[in-house]
């Protein structure tokens, strides 16, 4: 595997990042293999990415062959390159005792290497199988879906329903994570693959939902989990909309002027519910601590935000992962391989944020036409109540202010109306139940991946739900499927049907 001590006389790097002062100003973007026995990485990666033989091929100097290596199980190294969490590094052996093999930067230098070299070109089908299939939604699940029955010689349709291709990956994800000249690239080259993009499609409202089940074969729902978790405490009613927004309604909204910049074009708010939201000048609170609340961080800091808080009800984790290997920083409830329990500070929160742990907010304050405070007190332990239920203890009530309260609580299922329009079932979540091992619905044609399936999840899992359900769709419509499949560890350089 390359150099067999390389592991030991080699430490982790990463790439140096740009300065917070300079960073805060634009939304750009900010082969040490031990050749394990058991390779746990692959086992971390939800796509079982070919791990050690990619760096292998890298430390070679082979960078076509790493290239094909990783591209036959991941079909957008470029997008899980820049915004994985990398659980592969986490289960990396090498983290037990030492700082882990950096798969991810590793990940991404393959792909931008093959990018630059000209390996990558558009992959046409020699023939095609006549099949018509329809994906809803153009996400990570939907592009990965498209990407994989495309390749298998059928005709792919995607519907859209916003402006531009993407999903969460065009208007979820902040440029300074994904410029979205790298989405772009991408959905070019598919659809010089043949893959057929139609925009502002909303299945269900401009495009009836009987056209399409009798125009397609086979339909794949990957809509995403885009409901958002509402906060229903006093006041909730009165202000949302009014200084009270869903982190999504934000981020997608900054997405889109950056965009709009970049093609030169006038992008007015015209088309918001809420107008547009701006954090300039406003105390910012965003409640959540997850990836999507670093994001509004983010985001609020290039606004020129007063003040940027970030306020979360679990306890802070005891260690920071990004000042100490993981070795060092696991609790005793995620023991290797698992992914450790840690605090984690990102880009975002090295820029500018208070953060706040084991907080309860009680109550949007406001003067009766906007949010002014947020009423919030310290949870210090929790009782047990008459049924049974858990109650947290609080202490410290008081009042914070705040203009701009962005509620990043996470997403708590699909949007229902098309699921409806569908007919189908749905589980105990409200996701669309589908099969795990066939991923096919309550409806023999129509199929579901992704977040609107298993729930809201990474993006890396999204796209091995679109892979798996693409090769369940193609066994469907021709009885058998070469497409490579994860739980087999299938590798053909020819495909199906092509």
């Amino acid at each position: 595997m390359g150099k067999p001590t390389g592991f030991i006389e080699f430490g982790r790097e990463l790439p140096t990042k740009r300065s917070v002062e300079e960073r805060r100003l634009d939304y750009k973007e900010i082969a040490r293999c031990m050749d394990c026995g058991i390779p746990f990485c692959h086992n971390g990666c939800p796509l079982g990415n070919i791990i050690p033989e990619f760096n292998d091929a890298v430390y070679e100097g082979n960078w076509e062959y790493a290239y094909q290596i990783l591209s036959s199980t991941n079909n957008f190294p470029e997008f899980t390159g820049r915004i994985c969490p990398a659980p592969c590094e986490a289960s990396c052996v090498l983290g037990i005792n030492k700082p882990p093999v950096a798969i991810e930067f590793i990940e991404k230098s393959i792909i931008e290497t093959a990018y630059e070299k000209g390996y990558i070109q558009p992959n046409i089908p020699s023939k095609r199988t006549g099949k018509k299939v329809a994906i809803i939604g153009s996400g990570p699940a939907g592009l990965a879906a498209a990407a994989q029955l495309n390749k298998a010689g059928h005709e792919v349709t995607v519907f859209e329903r916003a402006d531009s291709i993407g999903g969460l990956l065009r208007y979820g994800i902040p440029d300074f994570k994904l410029e979205k000249w790298v989405v772009q690239r991408r959905v070019e080259l598919m659809e010089k693959e043949g893959v057929v993009f139609r925009t502002n499609a909303h299945v269900g409202v401009n495009v009836h939902v009987e056209e399409l089940i009798h125009s397609f074969d086979a339909i794949l729902l990957a809509v995403g989990s885009t409901e958002p978790r509402a906060i229903t405490i006093p006041g909730w009613n009165e202000y949302l909309g009014k200084g009270v927004h869903p982190a999504m309604e934000f981020l997608s909204q900054q997405n889109k002027r950056v965009s709009s910049i970049e093609r030169l074009k006038d992008h007015r708010g015209d088309d918001y519910t809420n107008g547009e939201i701006w954090a300039t000048n406003k105390h910012v609170v965003v409640i959540g601590g997850g990836d999507t609340g670093s994001d509004c961080v983010g985001t609020s800091n290039r606004h020129q935000a007063q003040s940027v808080t970030q306020v979360e009800v679990m306890s802070v984790p005891k260690y920071d992962d990004k000042s100490q290997p993981f070795y060092k920083v696991r609790d005793e409830s995620t023991p290797w391989p698992n992914w450790p329990l840690t605090k984690r500070t990102s880009t975002s929160h090295e820029e500018g944020c208070h953060r706040f742990w084991s907080i309860a907010v009680q109550e949007f304050v406001g003067d009766g036409q906007k949010l002014t405070h947020l009423r919030i007190a310290d949870i210090v332990g929790e009782r047990t109540l008459e049924d049974g239920r858990k109650s947290p203890m609080i202490e410290n009530e008081r009042l914070v202010p705040c203009d701009l309260a962005l509620i990043a609580a996470g997403f708590v299922h699909p949007q229902q109306g098309l699921i409806e329009a569908f007919g189908l079932d749905t589980d105990s979540r409200k996701n669309i139940r589908a099969t795990a091992a066939e991923y096919q619905t309550s409806k023999e044609k129509i199929f579901a991946a992704g977040d609107c399936r298993r729930g809201q999840s990474l993006v890396v899992w999204a796209i091995s739900e679109g892979r798996e359900a693409a090769r369940k769709i193609d066994q469907f419509l021709m009885g058998e499927s070469l497409l490579e499949a994860k739980e087999v560890g299938m590798f053909h350089p020819e495909f199906a049907h092509a």
